[in-house]
């Protein structure tokens, strides 16, 4: 995790918590006038949209008053969804055993993406399988893990 996003989740996490809700993770898009500030939320009973403008209007005020981002950004605030990112080594854990979609920073192995079963965790390193070659990706080298949704 960044500085920044490991700044922004102190200032973050206590508002969301404080909500009742879990702050599943951040993720900061910087482009200009277009940047965005995403943060992600959850509960045992899920998400609603007026959850989200609570969480938005909270940490709003928080963000205002710290400055953690220089210059304009949007801030949304939303629910992981089916398809959610996973962010930290507890939340490949957890869900171990489902297809996820991971893309690196840099090519491992020649590649940067990868499709296949989340495998569980070894130390700070994933491992996924896929077509039936496991591979052991260092979380700091992660750029993006989404789960693939199963219907």
């Amino acid at each position: 995790m960044s500085a920044k996003l490991k700044l922004l989740h102190e200032l973050i996490e206590p508002g969301v918590a404080s909500l009742g809700f879990e702050l599943w993770g951040i993720e900061y898009l910087a482009h200009g006038v277009h940047s965005v500030l995403r943060v992600y939320i959850d509960a045992e009973n899920g998400i609603t949209v007026d959850d989200c403008a609570k969480v938005s209007h909270q940490i709003s005020g928080v963000l205002d008053v710290e400055e953690p981002i220089s210059g304009q950004y949007n801030l949304e605030v939303s629910s992981p969804g089916l398809d959610r990112p996973l962010f930290t080594l507890e939340q490949y854990v957890a869900f171990t055993g489902h297809k996820v979609e991971i893309r690196l920073r840099v090519p491992f192995e020649g590649r940067r993406k990868f499709k296949g079963l989340l495998n569980g965790v070894e130390g700070d390193e994933v491992l996924v399988i896929v077509d039936k070659e496991e591979y052991l990706l260092p979380i700091d080298s992660i750029d993006r893990a989404n789960v693939v949704p199963q219907f």
